[in-house]
Protein backbone atom coordinates (compact mmCIF):
# COMPACT_ATOMS: atom_id res chain seq x y z
CA UNK A 1 0.00 0.00 0.00
CA UNK A 2 2.85 2.39 0.83
CA UNK A 3 4.58 1.71 -2.47
CA UNK A 4 1.37 2.39 -4.39
CA UNK A 5 0.71 5.57 -2.43
CA UNK A 6 4.25 6.82 -2.99
CA UNK A 7 3.98 6.19 -6.74
CA UNK A 8 0.62 7.97 -6.90
CA UNK A 9 2.03 11.00 -5.07
CA UNK A 10 5.12 11.18 -7.32
CA UNK A 11 3.00 10.97 -10.47
CA UNK A 12 0.49 13.50 -9.18
CA UNK A 13 3.19 16.01 -8.25
CA UNK A 14 4.85 15.63 -11.65
CA UNK A 15 1.50 16.21 -13.39
CA UNK A 16 0.66 19.24 -11.25
CA UNK A 17 4.09 20.81 -11.80
CA UNK A 18 3.85 20.41 -15.58
CA UNK A 19 0.20 21.49 -15.84
CA UNK A 20 0.86 24.58 -13.72
CA UNK A 21 3.75 25.50 -16.00
CA UNK A 22 6.17 25.64 -13.09
CA UNK A 23 9.78 26.21 -14.15
CA UNK A 24 12.06 23.20 -14.19
CA UNK A 25 14.33 22.87 -11.20
CA UNK A 26 17.36 21.55 -13.01
CA UNK A 27 20.57 20.54 -11.29
CA UNK A 28 23.63 18.51 -12.12
CA UNK A 29 23.73 15.06 -10.52
CA UNK A 30 25.47 11.72 -10.91
CA UNK A 31 23.58 9.07 -12.89
CA UNK A 32 25.14 6.36 -10.68
CA UNK A 33 23.75 7.99 -7.52
CA UNK A 34 20.38 8.44 -9.23
CA UNK A 35 20.25 4.72 -10.14
CA UNK A 36 21.19 3.82 -6.57
CA UNK A 37 18.22 5.83 -5.32
CA UNK A 38 15.91 4.23 -7.89
CA UNK A 39 17.16 0.78 -6.91
CA UNK A 40 16.52 1.46 -3.25
CA UNK A 41 12.96 2.66 -3.84
CA UNK A 42 12.12 -0.06 -6.41
CA UNK A 43 13.55 -3.04 -4.51
CA UNK A 44 10.56 -3.27 -2.18
CA UNK A 45 8.15 -3.26 -5.11
CA UNK A 46 10.25 -5.89 -6.89
CA UNK A 47 10.01 -8.12 -3.81
CA UNK A 48 6.25 -7.58 -3.51
CA UNK A 49 5.76 -8.53 -7.19
CA UNK A 50 8.15 -11.51 -6.99
CA UNK A 51 10.56 -10.05 -9.55
CA UNK A 52 14.31 -9.66 -9.49
CA UNK A 53 15.69 -6.16 -10.13
CA UNK A 54 19.04 -5.95 -11.92
CA UNK A 55 20.74 -2.55 -11.99
CA UNK A 56 23.81 -1.94 -14.15
CA UNK A 57 27.00 -0.36 -12.92
CA UNK A 58 27.39 3.18 -14.24
CA UNK A 59 30.42 5.38 -14.87
CA UNK A 60 30.58 7.59 -11.74
CA UNK A 61 31.42 10.66 -13.86
CA UNK A 62 28.31 10.31 -16.05
CA UNK A 63 25.81 13.03 -15.13
CA UNK A 64 22.54 14.67 -16.06
CA UNK A 65 21.44 18.29 -15.70
CA UNK A 66 17.66 17.96 -15.53
CA UNK A 67 14.79 18.30 -13.09
CA UNK A 68 15.65 15.33 -10.87
CA UNK A 69 12.17 15.04 -9.34
CA UNK A 70 10.46 14.81 -12.74
CA UNK A 71 13.01 12.23 -13.90
CA UNK A 72 12.59 10.25 -10.69
CA UNK A 73 8.80 10.19 -11.13
CA UNK A 74 9.09 9.12 -14.78
CA UNK A 75 11.68 6.40 -14.17
CA UNK A 76 9.80 5.22 -11.08
CA UNK A 77 6.65 4.88 -13.16
CA UNK A 78 8.48 2.84 -15.79
CA UNK A 79 9.80 0.51 -13.10
CA UNK A 80 6.37 0.23 -11.49
CA UNK A 81 4.88 -0.78 -14.86
CA UNK A 82 7.72 -3.24 -15.47
CA UNK A 83 6.97 -5.01 -12.19
CA UNK A 84 3.21 -4.83 -12.76
CA UNK A 85 3.28 -6.40 -16.22
CA UNK A 86 6.29 -8.73 -16.06
CA UNK A 87 5.66 -12.41 -15.51
CA UNK A 88 6.05 -13.61 -11.92
CA UNK A 89 9.56 -14.56 -10.86
CA UNK A 90 11.07 -12.83 -13.88
CA UNK A 91 13.67 -10.12 -14.10
CA UNK A 92 13.43 -6.36 -14.60
CA UNK A 93 16.62 -4.60 -15.67
CA UNK A 94 17.59 -0.96 -15.19
CA UNK A 95 20.55 0.16 -17.34
CA UNK A 96 22.12 3.56 -17.83
CA UNK A 97 24.90 4.32 -20.29
CA UNK A 98 26.34 7.02 -22.50
CA UNK A 99 25.92 7.12 -26.27
CA UNK A 100 27.74 10.07 -27.85
CA UNK A 101 26.30 13.23 -26.26
CA UNK A 102 23.32 11.43 -24.72
CA UNK A 103 22.55 9.42 -21.58
CA UNK A 104 20.21 6.50 -22.13
CA UNK A 105 18.31 4.87 -19.28
CA UNK A 106 16.63 1.59 -20.19
CA UNK A 107 13.94 -0.23 -18.22
CA UNK A 108 13.65 -3.76 -19.60
CA UNK A 109 10.67 -5.88 -18.59
CA UNK A 110 9.51 -9.44 -19.18
CA UNK A 111 5.86 -8.77 -20.08
CA UNK A 112 5.90 -11.12 -23.06
CA UNK A 113 5.81 -8.35 -25.66
CA UNK A 114 3.12 -6.09 -27.10
CA UNK A 115 0.38 -6.73 -29.62
CA UNK A 116 1.17 -5.17 -33.03
CA UNK A 117 0.48 -1.43 -33.10
CA UNK A 118 0.28 -0.99 -29.30
CA UNK A 119 3.73 0.57 -28.78
CA UNK A 120 2.86 4.22 -29.52
CA UNK A 121 -0.76 4.00 -28.34
CA UNK A 122 0.39 3.19 -24.82
CA UNK A 123 1.64 6.77 -24.34
CA UNK A 124 -1.84 8.25 -24.88
CA UNK A 125 -3.66 9.40 -21.72
CA UNK A 126 -6.16 6.96 -20.17
CA UNK A 127 -4.84 4.08 -22.26
CA UNK A 128 -4.64 0.65 -20.70
CA UNK A 129 -3.66 -2.13 -23.06
CA UNK A 130 -3.29 -5.01 -20.62
CA UNK A 131 -5.67 -7.08 -18.53
CA UNK A 132 -4.47 -5.41 -15.31
CA UNK A 133 -6.62 -2.27 -15.19
CA UNK A 134 -5.37 -0.97 -11.85
CA UNK A 135 -4.37 2.66 -12.22
CA UNK A 136 -5.79 5.30 -14.51
CA UNK A 137 -3.72 4.79 -17.65
CA UNK A 138 -1.96 8.13 -17.15
CA UNK A 139 1.50 7.03 -15.99
CA UNK A 140 3.20 6.68 -19.38
CA UNK A 141 1.64 9.90 -20.69
CA UNK A 142 2.89 11.83 -17.64
CA UNK A 143 6.29 10.12 -17.86
CA UNK A 144 6.72 11.09 -21.50
CA UNK A 145 5.76 14.71 -20.79
CA UNK A 146 8.20 14.81 -17.85
CA UNK A 147 11.07 13.55 -20.01
CA UNK A 148 10.19 15.90 -22.90
CA UNK A 149 10.08 18.85 -20.47
CA UNK A 150 13.71 18.00 -19.67
CA UNK A 151 14.75 18.06 -23.35
CA UNK A 152 14.60 14.29 -23.70
CA UNK A 153 12.70 11.53 -25.42
CA UNK A 154 10.86 8.54 -23.95
CA UNK A 155 10.40 5.64 -26.33
CA UNK A 156 9.53 1.96 -26.24
CA UNK A 157 10.87 -0.97 -28.25
CA UNK A 158 8.88 -4.20 -28.37
CA UNK A 159 10.79 -7.47 -28.09
CA UNK A 160 8.14 -9.96 -29.29
CA UNK A 161 7.74 -12.96 -27.02
CA UNK A 162 9.99 -11.42 -24.36
CA UNK A 163 9.00 -7.92 -23.25
CA UNK A 164 9.59 -4.22 -23.73
CA UNK A 165 12.53 -1.86 -23.49
CA UNK A 166 11.55 1.64 -22.38
CA UNK A 167 14.33 4.15 -23.06
CA UNK A 168 14.77 7.59 -21.53
CA UNK A 169 17.15 9.62 -23.74
CA UNK A 170 18.58 12.83 -22.21
CA UNK A 171 21.50 15.23 -22.89
CA UNK A 172 24.77 14.00 -21.40
CA UNK A 173 26.84 15.90 -18.84
CA UNK A 174 29.72 14.94 -16.59
CA UNK A 175 30.66 15.60 -13.02
CA UNK A 176 34.23 16.66 -12.33
CA UNK A 177 36.55 14.09 -10.84
CA UNK A 178 37.41 16.25 -7.83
Amino acid sequence: ALVGLSNLIDRSLAEVRMTAGMPLQTRLFSVAAFLDELKLSASLEADVKGCKLNVSDVDPLLALDVDRDLLLAAAGNLLQNAFKFSHSHSEVTLNAYAAADRVLIDVVDQCGGLPPGDAEKMFLPFTQGAEDRSGLGLGLSISRRSIEANGGVLSVRNVPGTGCVFTIDLPRHSVSGH
